[in-house]
């Protein structure tokens, strides 16, 4: 069951890494948008606030799409708003239709199904790394870290060496895999 994980954790790290940024909720800045329809009753100030936190509308923007709205695709729930499932798998009138030739892995939400995940935490380290904090309900605990160089992404599991993966095979993987 632990390696299950551990394959979750390296495709997430992989995804993550690859990826510009995630559609979700936007929830940091529909708590900026309450804020500012709550300071006054009146339209016209309204838009004057709008202008006002512009730069706080920019900044939640940026937090819900690289940060907020990953957790919320990768685990099914926006982890501000609470609010499940995720905006991803919210089920519409498609035009295109797809689920039914994938494997039934590529349909589910993936830290979602892995009951001995007490939780996983994603935080970038720098502009280069970034880390998964895996703890698993037994307590135990894993740290996934992607070091990414020039043109591969390194990775390690609680600081020993797992793989290097190309930046070629990571546009790949992710165009394959439909990430």
């Amino acid at each position: 069951m632990k390696s299950n994980v551990l394959k979750v954790a390296i495709v997430a790290g992989l995804g993550l890494t690859s990826l510009t940024g995630c559609m979700g909720q936007m929830a940091t800045t529909g708590l900026v948008s309450k804020f500012n329809l709550e300071v006054v009753d009146n339209r016209y100030a309204r838009e004057g606030m709008f202008l006002l936190l512009s730069p706080a509308y920019g900044i939640a923007g940026t937090v819900d799409l690289f940060v907020i709205n990953a957790i919320e695709f990768w685990t099914g729930t926006n982890p501000l708003s609470g609010k499940s499932p995720a905006v991803v798998d919210t089920p519409t009138k498609n035009y295109i239709k797809v689920n039914g030739s994938l494997d039934s892995s590529l349909k589910d939400v993936p830290l979602s199904n892995n009951s001995s995940v007490e939780h996983a935490t994603m935080q970038q380290i720098d502009e280069n790394t970034m880390q998964m904090d895996i703890t698993y309900i037994d307590g135990t605990q894993k740290v996934l870290r992607g070091e990414k160089a020039e043109d591969s992404v390194a990775f390690y599991l609680n600081d020993e060496y797992v793989t290097t993966v190309s930046n070629d095979e990571l546009t790949n993987y992710v165009a394959t895999t439909n990430i």
